[in-house]
């Protein structure tokens, strides 16, 4: 016998909302399997809101809701057992992300967790990575969002240190981030990576994601630090109209993916990595682990 059951994660970002469900499977003596079923991705640019006025305008607070109520529907037709939904940097700095957040709920039923940047980063590390990577090397994991970025250095199978920082693509694009932001992170980039002799990067990120697709990688191959450099290059050769239509990218996307990759090759160049892999792996799916975990958790004390 198996037993089959469907977890959903809610990812609010300050770029875009996304809807992960994901198909458990699991059979006595047998690795528990998951599935993504479903990802729904709506382009709510909360950031833009945020990181310029402080708070959330009520057209966006208006689509949030649209969004929620769809993304209700959705976990009800799929038959989720059970969800979460957590909201990073945007609405953590709104100062109306809290009422926002009660409000929301009032009007769809879903509770929204306004998460840290230190919460965003544990949920991350709490991923299957391993399955997709060497567990014995070194990582410098490197999570870009529309707010902020999460580092985590992992060595030998353990998370050694993580850090949020409020460098994230939207803040890039409304020149919000300051030259010290850029300098903390390449000094702590260097302290926490300097004493390894080799590391690599882990990319996770809507970006980093649409240059693997379009890099034609086999997947488990990591993109190196000249492809990135060159398509990097490219990308600034072009406008933004340029990137839409000739490297038919999203509109949402064709904005942010210059300044991510700036992120991705600044990371890469102040740790000495040679490569980055690209296991797609993000808060959803961290989300997905955790609900699974504490589900485990609770079916233990009921049978011990």
């Amino acid at each position: 016998m198996i037993h089959i059951e469907k977890y959903a994660a809610i990812d609010i970002g300050s770029n875009a909302i996304r809807l992960l469900i994901a198909t458990i499977i699991e059979k006595e003596g047998f690795p528990t399997q998951v599935k993504k079923t479903s990802l729904v991705r709506v382009p709510i640019r909360l950031g833009a809101d945020v990181f310029l006025n402080g708070r959330i305008s009520v057209n966006n607070y208006r689509r949030m809701v649209d969004a929620m109520n769809a993304y209700s529907l959705l976990m009800k037709t799929h038959g989720v057992s059970s969800y979460r939904a957590c909201a990073t940097s945007a609405m953590r700095e709104a100062e109306n992300g809290e009422e926002l957040a009660r409000q929301i709920r009032k009007a769809t039923g879903v509770n929204i967790q306004i998460i840290n940047g230190q919460e965003e980063a544990t949920i991350i590390a709490s991923t299957n990575l391993w399955n997709q990577i060497d567990p014995d090397k070194t990582y410098l994991y490197v999570d870009v969002g529309g707010g902020s970025t999460e580092f985590t250095v992992f060595s030998d199978r353990h998370n050694i240190v993580s850090k949020s920082f409020k460098l994230g693509t939207v803040r890039i694009l409304n020149d919000m981030v300051s030259d010290k932001v850029w300098d903390d992170v390449k000094k702590w980039i260097k302290k926490n990576t300097g004493k390894y002799e080799k590391i690599s990067l882990i990319g996770s990120g809507g970006n980093i994601n649409s240059i693997y697709k379009s890099s034609g990688r086999k997947i488990g191959k990591p993109l190196s630090y000249l492809y990135l450099y060159n398509f990097y290059q490219k990308l600034k050769s072009m406008n933004y109209h340029e990137r839409i239509f000739n490297l038919q990218m999203n509109p949402d996307r064709a904005d942010v993916i210059l300044p991510a990759s700036r992120i991705y090759l600044s990371a890469m160049k102040w740790s000495n990595a040679k490569n980055v892999y690209v296991p797609k792996i993000g808060l959803s799916d961290g989300i997905i682990k955790t609900l699974y975990n504490e589900r485990q958790a609770r079916n233990i004390e009921v049978n011990s």
